[in-house]
């Protein structure tokens, strides 16, 4: 097995890295701001320069918190935000987005999704993002929770500039193996996986346990580890903590072995058919 990437090419050319910092839930605890600004600027000093953030969470306190985190270095930053579906007719998109640009103190957002689909026609939203690439707000875009016929009614709307499907996918939430990964990776659209840990659920299972013990690593190591050996995947795990954040970033470096793959497989098992993709 090889080692991760150290970042994921996007269909414009363009790169994110390949291990990034979620947000949800954070800022909205006073009494925890200042530990989340260590553990995201902790994330920063170890390359993982991503940091994932959406309007909904904490009705923009998480990107008020992001704001804080990246005075001065908002250059080294690659800034992901998401509109909600409810905002996402084409004048509502831009609206929203410039909304979030006030919030995160920021003049352009790297890779801006739509959330989850909603009602608005996917060519209005489409057509926003256009315009707000096109206007410097933005320098691309993607989606969220999006599964297979959401991607080919996507690309039937226009959609062909997509650069990422961001979904929950992790070792207990398998089923877009089966068929959208593979769809995806056809399409050359990586996939930007979060709650790679299950929130935290699968640090307490024996099987990935014993795989981190045979490495000297923690259960979160291997999950992400898991993930990062997959071809075009990134993982945002979130932390409020900088050694649990600095324990993420070392994931990169570990090499899960044939073994350990299958006994992981084996713990669990890839889908034996489809599955409706699932959301958090």
């Amino acid at each position: 097995m090889t080692l991760a990437a150290a970042a994921i090419e996007l269909p414009s050319g363009q790169t994110m890295p390949v291990l990034g910092q979620g947000t949800w839930y954070l800022g909205e605890r006073p009494g925890r701001r200042q530990d989340e600004i260590a553990a995201l600027r902790a994330g920063l000093d170890l390359g993982m320069t991503m940091i994932d953030t959406a309007e909904m969470y904490g009705d923009g306190a998480s990107e008020e918190l992001v704001a804080e985190v990246i005075i001065g270095r908002r250059a080294d930053v690659f800034l992901v935000d998401k509109v909600l579906p409810s905002n996402a007719s084409r004048r509502g998109t831009v609206q929203a987005c410039r909304r979030s640009l006030q919030r995160l103190g920021v003049d352009h957002i790297d890779l801006y999704l739509l959330h989850w689909r909603g009602t608005h026609p996917l060519a209005e939203t489409i057509e926003a993002f256009a315009e707000l690439v096109d206007a410097g707000d933005i320098g691309q875009w993607g989606v969220s929770n999006f599964d297979l016929s959401d991607m080919t009614d996507l690309l039937e709307a226009g959609g062909n500039s997509c650069a990422t499907n961001q979904i929950l996918y992790n070792l207990t939430r398998r089923g877009p193996e089966y068929d959208l990964l593979p769809w995806l990776r056809e399409h050359r659209i990586p996939v930007m996986a979060y709650s790679p840990i299950e929130q935290g659920r699968l640090l307490g299972h024996p099987q990935v346990a014993e795989v981190a013990a045979r490495h000297g690593a923690t259960p979160a190591q291997v999950a992400l580890a898991w993930l990062l050996r997959q071809e075009r995947v990134a993982a945002i795990p979130r932390s409020s903590n900088a050694e649990h954040t600095r324990e993420n970033a070392e994931a990169r470096d570990l090499q899960l072995s044939e073994e350990d793959v299958a006994a992981l497989d084996t713990a669990f098992p890839p889908p034996a058919g489809p599955q409706p993709l699932e959301m958090l």
